[in-house]
């Protein structure tokens, strides 16, 4: 005979409540059962200590005899220290990301390096006094740029070609009124 440890359900509708029993592996799931040896109660709170209650030396005399605990049976005698949690299976390639996905992490880890960069680049200089060759340097720069926006001014005073077609024929327009008059 192949022994089970595991849970039979019990409860009402949308609130279950779980027997822990020692059966015979070919009985139905809430079918007949040798003994009782525990409950699991998962309508309380996980740290409640009425959530689960083992009889713990009648556990240990049926796995002795060569009982098996299902998956989530075992994980509760994991907890309790009376057997080895069971081993999570390799799951397939579905649950991994993919290529897309690890792209854009690629990406957010590259921007996150570039900008803890820059934010030790700041600090470094703000510690350190700027030195008299960098003070003369800056200088020149703003001269250059003081030289731009004149540039853009000339730029804006003088008509493009469109503008000045637009303008002539009002022009036009008031040579041929004063010729009518």
């Amino acid at each position: 005979m192949a022994l089970k440890i595991r849970m039979a359900r019990g409860g009402a509708k949308k609130r279950p409540f779980y027997r822990i029993v020692i059966t015979d592996s070919r009985m139905p799931r809430d079918g007949r059962f040798i003994e009782r040896v525990g409950t699991h109660n998962p309508m309380v709170a996980k740290n409640h200590p009425d959530r689960v209650t083992l009889k713990k030396d009648r556990i240990k005399y049926w796995l002795g005899v060569g009982a098996k605990p299902s998956n989530r049976v075992a994980c509760f005698l994991a907890d309790v220290g009376l057997c080895e949690k069971p081993p999570i299976p390799e799951q397939t390639k579905k649950d991994k990301p993919k290529a897309k996905t690890l792209e854009r992490l690629a990406a957010k880890e590259e921007a996150k390096k570039a900008a803890i960069e820059a934010k030790e680049e700041e600090t470094k200089a703000k510690e350190e006094p700027p030195a008299e060759e960098e003070v003369k340097e800056e200088p020149p720069a703003e001269e250059e740029v003081k030289e731009e926006p004149p540039a853009e001014e000339e730029a804006k005073e003088e008509p493009s070609a469109e503008e000045e077609a637009k303008e002539e024929p009002p022009a036009e327009e008031e040579a041929k009124e004063e010729d009518k008059s």
